[in-house]
């Protein structure tokens, strides 16, 4: 059965995409293409979701909120 996951997509300074799903601690990967970053991040799910097993919490998205202190 098919299971989806929010990923969270930023830039660092070095011009790096960067893919995180915060479903799953510690599953993120990196990439200079969006295309490639989007083959990336699935991957490592797959890999995140054989290690931890299929019994994962499902978040549900709200948004996203930037906050500067």
């Amino acid at each position: 059965m098919a299971k989806q996951f929010d990923v969270v997509v930023e830039e660092d300074s070095e011009g790096f995409f960067v893919a995180s799903v915060p479903a799953l601690p510690g599953c993120h990967t990196q990439s200079r293409s969006l295309d490639q970053l989007m083959e990336r991040i699935k991957e490592a799910i797959e890999l995140c979701l054989e290690v931890q097993g299929d019994d994962v919490e499902q978040l549900v998205f709200l948004g996203v909120q930037r906050v500067t202190v």
